[in-house]
């Protein structure tokens, strides 16, 4: 059950407004398990706060589900009744299982990642924005909207040429030796190590990209050999991490169609034209001037979003689209979205940008162009070998099969998780031995926490629980109060496009519980106290299961 969505039924029946997000968790014990501060009322009723708490509290009834209520200074403190949040929350949670906490939006999102350019393999980089788009759409899947998986290919353009002409000039027509995004990425490689030495080669590429856009024959089967391996590359890559999508875009189907938006735009008096060509607006002081059409009539890329936005909402008339991209991208989506409204789309105002900040390795910055880069494929392997090495210390005896299943669910579960606990608009360095620790706040303790609850139930033949809400203690009535909260952390993750609320959340709940698992025995406990708690154990079970299934991690029965 959602306490807090209660208090604010409660609350919302005194003075007429929602206030699901201006209710707090008090910091200290002693001020209540919720609080409301009344400063933003004080605009409304022209009273002081401290007067305002005082008389809502005299209006507001308490119902069972408050022990407590008391207004202190500018602030109401709720106290939950602890016996009644035990019954209903685990009766709750046993009756629906992996499904508490869903809720009914029925909104139509459409998201969009992780849109790579198909002259390199997919990195580090790459594997954040998939963990956030594939855990975002299972969060707001949960809250009950329906949700649509969009990728971008994006298949032309100066970066695209770069690997093409390296190949053209230096491949000597030969197929792939090794995973074929791996094989383009070498050319882009090498082209930016032979600019150095070689400077007309950009000209050349611009070249390309030119006869490209005229559709040349020769240029065009040359784009389609480098481009299918890329995409076949990144497809071997989506299968092995078991992302998958409702809708691919192909930029080279629609980027000319974004000229349109734009010439009318310029013809409807909304953009201007320079004395060489070049079609811009003048944005104002934060935006600045922004060249939309080149002066040679090549599209850029703020042009054919134009054009795929509204693309987006013909498909698919979307209440929202979310696009997932580095937050060195917020200009361009801050310009987007402010061009889809003066052009007055149809898919104004329905846009968001899901930015997320740099990932990090030991020595800087990755750099795709120079071959310093953490590629995708190579760390997924990597993480998942080292998870096998501790699992042979672990289970000598275990079968093959099995540890190279464990091996990897723990080996990405670490790796997910250590992306998703952090904010996402947070740079972060990325630590392939701390996140594979069984101890700290990494997915193979939550992962463990879930797999020795598994143990339990393994001796226990009957699965059907009586809650005796007398039976518990204040550790466990706290350890309660968590499993009750995880509907309204789902709602915020939602709302906030932030699974690391979940991820935070779980590494909440695991720490609690296991410090419970420390103090009380489960199994040789009393009857009613020993059914109390394995209902305790299994909720918790249910609620680890379904938060890491969001976080698109899994659970291995045993660790």
């Amino acid at each position: 059950m959602d306490f807090k969505e209660e208090l604010n039924n409660l609350i919302k029946k005194e003075i007429c407004q929602d206030i699901l997000n201006k209710i707090e968790i008090p910091k200290e014990k002693k001020f209540g398990d919720y609080s409301l501060p009344c400063f933003f009322l004080s605009k409304i009723y022209k009273k002081n706060p401290h007067q305002i708490a005082a008389e809502l509290r005299q209006k507001i009834t308490l119902n069972k589900y408050f022990s407590k209520i008391e207004a202190v200074g500018p602030y109401i403190n709720f106290y939950i009744n602890e016996k009644v949040l035990a019954k209903q929350t685990l009766n709750q949670i046993l009756k629906e299982k992996e499904n508490f906490g869903n809720r009914k939006e029925k909104k139509k999102i459409i998201i969009e990642f992780p849109s790579p350019n198909t002259n390199k393999p997919l990195h580090l980089g790459h594997l954040r924005n998939i963990f956030l788009g594939e855990s975002i759409s299972r969060i707001l899947e949960k809250n009950g909207n329906k949700i649509i998986k969009a990728n971008l290919n994006n298949d032309r353009g100066i970066h695209i040429c770069q690997a093409m002409l390296a190949y053209q000039k230096y491949g000597r027509n030969k197929n792939p030796n090794k995973k074929s995004d791996h094989f383009v990425g070498d050319f882009y490689v090498l082209y930016n190590k032979k600019l150095k030495e070689n400077f007309d080669l950009e000209n050349q590429s611009q070249e390309m990209l030119k006869l490209w856009e005229k559709g040349d024959k020769k240029t065009k089967n040359l784009w389609k050999k480098i481009n299918g391996w890329a995409i076949k590359g990144f497809e071997e890559t989506y299968r092995n991490i078991g992302v998958n999508f409702d809708k691919v875009y192909n930029e080279h189907e629609f980027y000319f169609k974004g000229k349109d938006i734009i010439l009318e735009g310029y013809n409807k008096g909304l953009f201007k034209k320079k004395e060489d060509g070049t079609l811009f607006i003048d944005m104002g002081h934060e935006l600045g001037e922004k060249v939309l059409l080149r002066k040679d009539q090549t599209s850029l890329y703020i042009t054919q979003d134009l054009y795929l936005s509204e693309q987006k909402f013909k498909d698919y008339k979307f209440d929202k689209s979310i696009i997932v991209s580095g937050s060195e991208q917020l200009y361009h989506f801050k310009v987007l979205f402010s061009l889809l409204e003066l052009i007055k789309a149809k898919s104004a105002g329905k846009n968001y940008h899901l930015s997320y900040g740099m990932v990090y390795l030991p020595e800087g910055r990755m750099k795709s162009r120079e071959g310093k880069i953490l590629d995708a494929d190579n760390i997924l392997k990597e993480m998942t070998d080292t998870s096998q090495k501790e699992l042979e210390k672990r289970y000598k005896n275990l079968g093959k099969k099995e540890k190279a299943k464990r091996a990897k669910q723990i080996g990405f579960g670490a790796l997910v998780f250590h992306i998703l606990k952090f904010d996402p608009q947070r740079d972060i360095n990325f630590n392939p031995e701390e996140s594979l620790s069984f101890e700290g706040d990494t997915g193979p303790y939550i992962q463990y926490a879930n797999a020795r609850i598994n143990s339990i139930f393994k001796k226990i033949k009957n699965k059907k629980f009586k809650v005796y809400e007398d039976e518990f203690n204040e550790d466990e009535f706290e350890l309660i109060k968590i499993l009750g909260s995880y509907p309204n952390v789902v709602r915020e993750a939602a709302e906030n496009y932030k699974p690391s609320l979940i991820a935070n959340y779980l590494l909440l709940l695991v720490k609690k519980f296991n410090d419970n698992y420390r103090k009380y025995s489960i199994l040789k406990s009393k009857t009613k106290l020993k059914e109390s708690r394995l209902s305790l154990a299994l909720a918790t079970h249910y609620i680890l299961k379904d938060g890491l299934r969001l976080l698109f991690i899994g659970t291995p029965e045993e660790m």
